[in-house]
């Protein structure tokens, strides 16, 4: 950062940039406070939780099966995984929005298969959900489940099917929130990087900025120089 005029095919040293720090320290300084302002809502981030649901597709009782828990075939899968479709489809999307469900949240069905051959042949769902207080993640879980049901029923009544032969969605597990707990430590190191990095780039570039307009000026002084096409008189 010596010498004047260009800077271009200088060499720059580690004394260089310290001296370059050293000057403009100011600089540094309000890049590491606007840091600091900003990692404040990743060590006091606003609270989270998210709700858990399980619901399972049960086929109608018979005398043969009384347990209706102890009938769940595929067929019911392939009908629970169907309506999970309609339902994270850009038109379920919009269907469950005007519902009153917003934020984030998740359909899972249950996977009996692995990750590379999933294989939904258990006609059970997970619903989640996050909001800002647990009632709020509760009730976004539940009318999703009201919706869902709601689908299942209509596939049925489509198709003709009585009343008391049709497949009822249950909840297993009723919604439940937990506050969600996040790393702070990677978040926190993530941000003071990104914040000293940007403040040591913000006050290097400062120097040079003042360095070349300095330079400027002091050619601008010298007799017979030319600025801007115009000769200084000496």
């Amino acid at each position: 950062m010596r010498g004047s005029g260009s800077t271009e095919g200088i060499t720059v040293s580690p004394r260089d940039v310290a001296e370059a720090l050293l000057r403009r320290w100011y600089v540094l300084v309000l890049a590491l406070l606007l840091t600091a302002a900003g990692a404040y809502p990743v060590i006091r981030p606003a609270p989270q939780y998210v709700s858990s649901a399980v619901v399972v597709l049960k086929p109608p009782m018979t005398g043969s099966q009384p347990n209706q828990l102890t009938n769940l075939q595929p067929p019911l899968a392939t009908l629970s995984y169907g309506v999970i479709q309609q339902l994270v489809s850009p038109a379920g999307r919009k269907e469950l929005s005007s519902a009153g469900v917003h934020g984030t949240y998740q359909l899972i069905p249950r996977n009996s298969g692995t990750s590379a051959t999933p294989a939904y042949l258990i006609p059970s769902l997970q619903v989640q959900a996050r909001g800002a207080d647990p009632v709020a993640a509760d009730t976004t879980v539940r009318r999703i489940i009201d919706v869902y049901a709601r689908h299942v029923a209509e596939v049925q009544e489509a198709q003709g099917v009585y009343a008391e032969a049709r497949i009822n969605p249950s909840v297993l597990v009723a919604p439940s929130a937990a506050p969600v707990q996040g790393t702070k430590s990677r978040a926190l190191a993530g941000t003071a990087l990104l914040g000293a990095t940007v403040a040591l780039l913000s006050a290097l570039w400062f120097d040079q900025y003042a360095l070349r307009r300095r330079n400027r000026k002091d050619a601008a002084r010298e007799p017979g120089v030319q600025v801007g096409g115009v000769p200084v008189a000496g």
